[in-house]
This record gives C-alpha cells, sequence and structure tokens, in this order.
C-alpha cells in the first residue's frame, strides 16, 4: 500500500493581509480534501502574508492510483489564478 506525501510552496501575489491569506488558503484547502479525499495542511509561512506552504498526505491502493491524484492536485494548482507555484516536493513511500 503506497503512501505518499506532496508540499507546494506558493507565493500569493493577491494577497495583502493575513486575512486575505486564510480565505484563500482555507478554500483550496477545502477543495482539495473534497476533490481528491487527501489530508492537507498549511504546513509553513503562517504568519507571512504573501507566500504559503500546503502539504496533503495520500494512501491508496496501488502506485499507479497515487501518481494520478498527485498529478492531478499539480494541475489543479498550476490552474489556479490566485497562487504561483515556487517549487514542490514529493515523496513516495
Amino acid at each position: 500500500m503506497p503512501v505518499a506525501g506532496c508540499s507546494w510552496e506558493l507565493a500569493l501575489p493577491e494577497c495583502l493581509s493575513l486575512k486575505d491569506k486564510r480565505r484563500v488558503v482555507k478554500s483550496l484547502k477545502d477543495r482539495l480534501r473534497s476533490r481528491f479525499n487527501v489530508s492537507v495542511a498549511e504546513t509553513a509561512y503562517q504568519d507571512v502574508w504573501n507566500r504559503a506552504e500546503l502539504s496533503i498526505a495520500l494512501v491508496a491502493s496501488d502506485g499507479k492510483l497515487t501518481e494520478s491524484v498527485l498529478s492531478r492536485v499539480d494541475r489543479m494548482l498550476e490552474g489556479e489564478a490566485r497562487v504561483v507555484i515556487l517549487s514542490s516536493r514529493r515523496e513516495l513511500f
């Protein structure tokens, strides 16, 4: 049973306050949970209003499913107009 983790460092160019950031991050986290059934957390930059790091964890029945979900999450974040992906990293166990 493969376990995967992935983190994205995100720039939030439209956010001008922590309140703006919380709104954007909460929206992204809720969408990731509902669409992909993954665990999501904001894992860094909690006090910085124009940057965030989101991390997900996923357990799947096979490796192909894990890769497929991670790729779809990548595409969703790339298509999100409110964020710019600065870096990402994946770990498969």
